[in-house]
């Protein structure tokens, strides 16, 4: 099965690193085309996977941007469209792993007669895109063949949106447990870091205002003096106005001494590890959210936002905590209990890691991929479906 797989980026987020796993098990016969160069064509080669850079410039559209936007974009696209027709036809499919590459690969579809496959990594709701990007996204996906959505709560946002049910199949990312079983030093670390006798709080994600970084920076307010935060990752899509928020709320809570702003790292393992908690802060519903199974593979007790597709990761009290979006007091007191009973925290975080290695293998999620992938580009079975 030859795959043209599509991607706008070239920064390496959660479902450039999913598509990362897809693309290595068709690495002899596939193509990932990126519409931007960056750190994620680098992973993709040392992989060796075949990739291009497709397009000059970055789209300027956003998730939030309107029609009139989208119409003064096509003059960007145009070219780009056909270059992606043209490629396609010595493949068996487009497969669009985010929004821009599916519209790229849906005209690019009905121009070279080759089947569209699209990767759902979003909640297609008014709190991630606007009305004019949902009509288009779901307009677009339904003149795919299958659409493989990255959880329940995506595929349920995306019919919600009107989206077709039977084209949707929902498969979970998939990881490599052993990569995080991995016995790691902490001492050093943590001495490197000025952290040596801290209660550590981990925040793994890119800095913007839905992934909730502000709220763990209240809570501190409300925790032990000793419960120190560490936010991994850094700015993307011109989100810096929102580094500069934190920083100003660290200083205006006379937090500087508790929080750390280490930017993007490529040791995110031993950093997790290093944690005495792992905690997800997204204030809008999380399309899956990698860094919690990441945190629970690594043994680290995990406390969530409940809201999207972390309930369908946590069962509260048995492989982590869930606390409401936003809300910093319950965050502080989910980070007290881990900090005050850390031996029922430990038990609590031993069970999830089980639970995750068993839930979340990424030799399942390929596997699964591909039948779906041999179901849906079957010509007898699609006529069938069809049918």
């Amino acid at each position: 099965m030859k795959l043209l797989f599509l991607d706008q980026t070239g920064k390496s987020g959660g479902a450039e690193l999913c598509l990362l796993d897809i693309a290595t098990a068709y690495q002899n016969s596939c193509l990932v085309g990126l519409f931007e160069d960056g750190d994620f064509r680098q992973r993709l080669e040392q992989r060796k996977i075949p990739v291009q850079v497709l397009a000059e410039k970055a789209i300027a559209v956003r998730k939030s941007s309107g029609a009139i936007a989208g119409l003064l974009s096509l003059g960007q696209l145009l070219p780009l469209i056909h270059r992606v027709a043209g490629l396609s036809r010595e493949y068996d499919a487009i497969y669009g792993n985010t929004q821009k590459a599916l519209v790229v690969g849906a005209i690019a579809s009905t121009l070279s007669r080759r089947p569209l496959i699209y990767h759902l990594h979003d909640i297609l709701s008014p709190a991630h895109f606007s009305r004019a990007n949902r009509r288009i996204a779901v307009w677009m996906a339904n003149q795919a063949r299958l659409v493989i959505a990255n959880s329940k709560a995506s595929r349920a946002a995306f019919i919600e949106a009107g989206g077709n049910p039977a084209l949707v199949e929902v498969v979970y990312n998939g990881f490599e447990p052993e990569a995080y079983a991995v016995e790691v030093e902490t001492n050093e670390l943590r001495s490197s870091l000025g952290l040596t006798g801290r209660f550590i709080v981990g925040h793994f994600s890119r800095l913007s205002p839905w992934k909730g970084q502000h709220v763990l920076i209240e809570a501190l307010q409300y925790c032990d003096e000793t419960v120190s935060a560490v936010f991994v990752g850094d700015a993307l899509f011109g989100e810096q106005a929102y580094v500069q928020q934190l920083q100003q709320q660290v200083q205006q809570l006379g937090l500087r001494d508790r929080v750390k702003f280490l930017g993007f790292r490529e040791d995110v393992i031993p950093l997790m590890k290093l944690c005495d908690v792992v905690a997800h802060t997204s204030i809008a519903a999380e399309p899956f959210g990698r860094v919690i199974v990441e945190s629970m593979l690594c043994g680290r007790p995990t406390i969530a936002a409940a809201s999207g597709a972390a309930v369908e990761l946590i069962d509260p009290g048995v492989t982590g905590w869930l606390t409401q979006s936003g809300d910093a007091k319950a965050l502080a007191g989910a980070i007290e209990s881990c900090r005050k009973f850390p031996t029922e925290a430990a038990q609590i975080a031993a069970f999830a890691q089980q639970q995750a290695c068993q839930n979340f293998q990424l030799t399942q999620t390929n596997a699964q991929i591909h039948q779906h992938l041999q179901n849906r580009l079957s010509p007898v079975n699609y006529v069938e479906k069809a049918n």
